[in-house]
C-alpha cells in the first residue's frame, strides 16, 4: 500500500516536471505557468485538507460517546475539522513540493543557478514549514535519507523504519509510546504509513543535505588554499 501511494505521487511529480519544461520549450507565456503553479497549490491544499479529515474523523470516533438523541456525525466531523485545520501553521506555497516546482520550472534554462531571491533562510524555512519532525529513525539510528522503507506517524508526524516502529508496536501490546524522546504520542500500526508526501519531504532534505555537504567541502578547500 505505501510502496503503491510513492509511486502514484512519483508520478504526479513527474508529470509537474515535465509540463514545467514543455510550457517553457515552447515559449508558453508566462501567466500558463502561473495557472500551472495554482493547480499545484491546490493539489497541496488537497491533501493538507484530507490528513485534516483523516485526523478529525479519528478525533470523533476516539470520543464519541452514544447518548439518548440521535447524533449529528455530519456536524460533529466538521467542527473538529475546523478545529484541526485552525491547529494547522503550515501553508501551502511554503511546501516543499511547491518548492519542487519552481526549481523544476526554473531549472529549464537556468539549471545551476540560484531563484531569484533564493537565500540561505529561505531554504531553511522551506525545511522547517515541511512535516520532517526528527533526521533520524529513533530505532535504528539510521538517517531519515537512508531508510528502506520510511513511515510516518499520523498522529505525532515523527519518521520510522516500518519494520522497526513495526515489531516496536507489536512488542507493546497495545501501550506503544513514540519512541521519540518527550514524545507523548501513542502509537498504532494503522496509523503509521507512508504518506503520499513523506518521500518527497524526504527527497528535499537529501537535497539540502548534500548542497549543505557542498558548500562545506568548498569553504574547507578555500580555507585550505589560504593557508
Amino acid at each position: 500500500m505505501a510502496s503503491t501511494s510513492a509511486s502514484r505521487s512519483d508520478g504526479v511529480i513527474g508529470r509537474i516536471r515535465r509540463a514545467a519544461s514543455n510550457l517553457y520549450s515552447d515559449n508558453q507565456t508566462l501567466v500558463t505557468v502561473k495557472q500551472l503553479e495554482d493547480a499545484v497549490v491546490e493539489l497541496v491544499e488537497a491533501h493538507e485538507n484530507c490528513l485534516h479529515y483523516s485526523s478529525a474523523i479519528q478525533s470523533v470516533g476516539d470520543a464519541y460517546q452514544p447518548g439518548t438523541e440521535l447524533t449529528d456525525f455530519k456536524k460533529l466531523l466538521d467542527t473538529e475539522f475546523e478545529k484541526v485545520k485552525a491547529s494547522s501553521s503550515s501553508s501551502p506555497q511554503n511546501h516543499p513540493l511547491i518548492h519542487q516546482f519552481r526549481q523544476a520550472v526554473w531549472n529549464v534554462h537556468h539549471a545551476g543557478q540560484p531563484m531569484p531571491g533564493e537565500e540561505q533562510e529561505d531554504i531553511v524555512l522551506t525545511s522547517t514549514e515541511s512535516n520532517i519532525k526528527n533526521l533520524k529513525c529513533p530505532l535504528t539510528g539510521k538517517p531519515i535519507t537512508e531508510l528502506t522503507e520510511p513511515v510516518r506517524s499520523v498522529d505525532c508526524k515523527h519518521i520510522y523504519e516500518r519494520n522497526a516502529i513495526l515489531d516496536f508496536i507489536k512488542s507493546k501490546r497495545g501501550n506503544a509510546k513514540c519512541p521519540v524522546s518527550a514524545c507523548p504520542k501513542m502509537l498504532q500500526a494503522k496509523k503509521v504509513t507512508c504518506d503520499p508526501l513523506l518521500l518527497f519531504e524526504i527527497e528535499e532534505q537529501r537535497s539540502l543535505s548534500e548542497e549543505t555537504a557542498r558548500t562545506g567541502v568548498i569553504e574547507d578547500f578555500t580555507e585550505m588554499e589560504a593557508s
